[in-house]
């Protein structure tokens, strides 16, 4: 269709309007029937859907915990033997944990989703509620107590002999499972400390004693850390009141805005332990000499005081970065390309503020000192691989050859450089994108990445997995399903597990072999036929034009099940802008939640990737950089506009639209941008001004904040909701956590400030104590309230009372 073809199709939409017949309102709102649709009761109606392998040491084995329809149930896949079956016995398991906790337990319904092998293979330990079991797997003989051990955050060292955890601000170092503690770093301070941040005031607000797993990374020969430290020391505090106490508690934590000057800064250290755990081992030697006794100094009881070990602290290699960058990360194709199997080198990633340029170097692990492997820069941004593709390089151990993703030609793809930052060759090249590198097989030159939008004829969504040579030759497609494809690797790279599905077609699991993507065995087929029971419909994803009448835009559409395509129907937008993702968020099967849950309280619901989204080229993606106030709005207009010359039974007069977060924005931006067009909004927690959010997302996307000192504004300015509230005419409900410690409450207020100097209606929920999510049973029955009285015209049933499965 031309540009003024659509034009014109859409100027007619008035006329077909004059003559639709009358909307009949919903005379019955069935909130239990929709109820069942959500995700907490409906999840549990689908069986072999979720199929997450967890893999074992030792091999290519894996376990997973699988969906029966009727309960779970764990399974064991061999796949060198092509073997499949439980991975215990149910019956006997279940007996035995009740006979240990005086309690009752169902084969079919085990009260845990993962645990520990221990012993070997011999026993498994888990938590089951306030309990720890531990269970042996030859006799079925199961213990059970109370949960005393110490469950501080932990990272555990390559040959599980030793746990790194975070306290004071330093790290420390203790035998694995608990025991005398040793300490790693001294000089940890607030605000400044090793392989953690800053307390987050939610954090403190539920616990006296909260405990962080620090961000480390053991070498592979167990000698050295790899770790994080931010510096906020001067970064501006952003404050926070709880109100539900008598006397109200005040938080804060650093919160650094665009445009501020001192903003947290990364910088990262390598700990050599080799002199550390040299002392240890001979304290323990000494110990045992003298009949076991803590040692010197020791203390008996796990003491973590300065001093409580002679053991001296690691020599600390501070990494310094180049002066323009602030913030490095070590996401990676895989955690042995972070660190050489030699242990001798580090490889991480580091973009300056605005994220216009970013590098990988190679740090020399005993010195420190680095060099630049690859480097990427844009007008705009080179974020990507840290938001969209976290797994998006890879370096090979002799060093000669770096993988790297990169945007530069406009398109995602793989590069090839050598060891000294030159190119050697594209690796992939086209109209497509690639995406997360999955393996790399450096014998064969060989690898296993993500792509999309290649395979002619498919939703160009579709994530597919490909395998293709270093120097770029033998392109090939090892998943060839028109589907969305997930995959997980074996450790050993033999095997992948494989599932593939459609926004409309429940998903299908396989084992595959790497080397070619033959099948091994189907592990699962979901079944959705008692989901079908109860009313529930599939969705369907539907192309329209962008706002430019040229550009494809996808979007997935919730219809009633009972549809009288005779009857006009209010239309609801579930919106999320992005950048980094879109509306739609997976396209894979979508089985369940509160959209097909609207759907069946009557509702037309509409998710559309605007332009702006991820997996598309790079000017797709940056279609309103530096301007997102846009949100992507008017595609969204423009979506609906023409799904109604398709679908005549939408009521384009009962337009309403929700979102969170990055959605709570656009949605409140909708109904005063397009105020004739958008009837209802109901926006949670909506970042509303990105003057006032982190400046790690508004300096990312909407550019570095550049003053004009004459007019006294900047260019943040006009992208603020709160500017626009004179331009409300329909229903907006606002909603918004007290102790949002990600979008501060300020946000809305200063939105709510406006509303009122313009002498404008408008409803407000103030959640107490509640942090970012507000996806409780309360807020989604408001939600569903205030469609079902301002844009459905119905009255929704008092108080009704949404319940999670156990409980409100």
């Amino acid at each position: 269709m031309s540009p003024k073809s659509l034009a014109a199709l859409i100027a007619l939409i008035p006329m077909v309007q004059l003559v639709r017949p009358l909307p009949v309102p919903a005379q019955t709102v069935d909130y239990a029937k929709a109820e069942r649709l959500l995700s907490w009761h409906a999840s549990s109606l689908i069986a072999g859907d979720d199929v997450n392998p967890a893999w074992m040491a030792g091999g290519n084995r894996f376990w997973y915990r699988n969906k029966t329809g009727s309960g779970t149930a764990f399974v064991i896949v061999d796949p060198v033997r092509n073997t499949q079956g439980p991975l215990f016995d149910h019956a006997r398991l279940a007996a035995s944990m009740s006979l240990a906790a005086d309690t009752s337990y169902e084969p079919h319904k085990l009260p845990f989703t993962t645990f520990d092998f221990v012993r070997g293979e011999s026993a498994i330990a888990f938590r089951a509620g306030r309990r720890q079991f531990d269970c042996d797997m030859g006799s079925y003989v199961c213990t059970a107590g109370d949960t005393l051990y110490d469950r501080q955050p932990y990272v555990l060292s390559p040959d599980s002999a030793w746990e790194v955890f975070a306290r004071d601000h330093d790290l420390w170092l203790r035998p694995r499972g608990g025991g005398d503690s040793t300490r790693l770093t001294s000089d940890g301070q607030q605000y400044n400390a090793y392989g953690v941040g800053a307390l987050q005031p939610t954090q403190l607000l539920r616990s006296r004693n909260p405990r962080q797993r620090p961000d480390v990374r053991w070498s592979p020969d167990g000698r050295r850390l790899l770790v994080t430290r931010t510096d906020e020391r001067n970064v501006e505090l952003m404050h926070y009141l709880s109100y539900t106490s008598t006397r109200p508690r005040h938080f804060e934590k650093p919160y650094a805005l665009p445009g501020d000057s001192v903003i947290p800064i990364t910088s990262l250290h390598i700990l050599d332990l080799s002199e550390t755990l040299a002392a240890l081992a001979q304290e323990r030697q000494d110990a045992r000499a003298v009949g076991g006794s803590a040692g010197p100094g020791r203390s008996a009881t796990g003491g973590t005081s300065p001093g409580a070990s002679g053991a001296p602290l690691p020599h600390n290699v501070r990494i310094e970065l180049a002066p323009e960058a602030f913030r490095a990360g070590v996401g990676s194709s895989s955690s042995d390309s972070v660190w050489s199997r030699t242990s001798d080198r580090v490889h991480l990633t580091a973009y300056t503020r605005g994220a216009k340029k970013l590098y990988l170097t190679v740090i020399d692990a005993a010195t420190g000192a680095q060099r630049i492997l690859a480097i990427d820069s844009a007008r705009t941004n080179v974020i990507g691989q840290e938001y969209i593709e976290s797994k998006s390089w890879y370096v090979t151990e002799d060093g000669q050859d770096v993988i790297w993703w990169s945007e530069r030609d406009g398109w995602a793809h793989l590069w090839r450089f050598d060891g000294n930052g030159n190119l050697k060759n594209r690796i992939t090249s086209g109209a497509w994108t690639a995406g997360i590198i999955h393996r790399v097989d450096e014998t064969r030159k060989q690898i296993w990445f993500i792509g999309r939008g290649r395979e002619p004829g498919r939703n160009l969504y579709y994530a597919h997995l490909y395998r293709v040579n270093f120097d770029g030759s033998g392109l090939t497609l090892l998943t060839p399903e028109d589907a969305n494809h997930d995959v997980d690797f074996s450790p050993d790279g033999a095997f992948f597990v494989d599932t593939y599905s459609r926004i409309e077609t429940p998903p299908v699991t396989v084992l595959r072999r790497t080397l070619d993507g033959s099948i091994v065995r189907e592990l699962e087929r979901a079944d959705v036929s008692k989901l079908a029971e109860i009313g529930w419909k599939p969705a369907e994803v539907f192309t329209v034009k962008a706002r430019d009448g040229i550009t494809d835009i996808y979007g997935v559409i919730y219809l009633p099940p009972d549809l009288d395509a005779a009857k006009k129907y209010p239309v609801i937008e579930n919106i999320y802008p992005g950048p980094f993702v879109g509306s739609v968020g997976s396209w894979s099967f979508k089985a369940h939640g509160e959209n097909f849950a609207l759907a069946q309280l009557g509702f037309i619901v509409v998710q559309v990737d605007h332009l702006g989204t991820r997996h598309r080229s790079k000017a797709f993606h940056d279609n309103y950089y530096g301007n997102m106030g846009d949100n992507g709005i008017p595609d969204h207009v423009a979506a609906i506009q023409q799904l109604a010359i398709r679908r005549p039974y939408i009521d384009l007069d009962r337009v309403g639209i929700y979102g969170h977060s990055g959605g709570g924005f656009a949605s409140t931006d909708a109904i005063l941008r397009f105020p004739d067009f958008y009837k209802v909004a109901v926006s949670g927690a909506g970042n509303h001004d990105q003057q006032t959010y982190g400046h790690y997302w508004g300096e990312v996307y909407q550019g570095l904040m550049t003053k004009d000192s004459v007019r006294g504004t900047n260019n943040y300015a006009s992208q603020a909701n709160r500017l626009l509230a004179g331009n409300l005419k329909g229903r907006l409900l606002l909603m918004h956590g007290d102790m949002d410690d990600n979008v501060h409450p300020a946000m809305t207020i200063q939105v709510v400030n406006e509303l009122i100097r313009a002498n404008k209606d408008f409803d407000l929920v103030i959640a107490p104590d509640r942090a970012h999510g507000l996806n409780e049973p309360y807020f989604i029955r408001r939600r569903w309230d205030y469609f079902v009285r301002h844009l459905m015209g119905a009255q929704p049933p008092r108080e009704y009372e949404l319940r999670r499965p156990g409980g409100p």
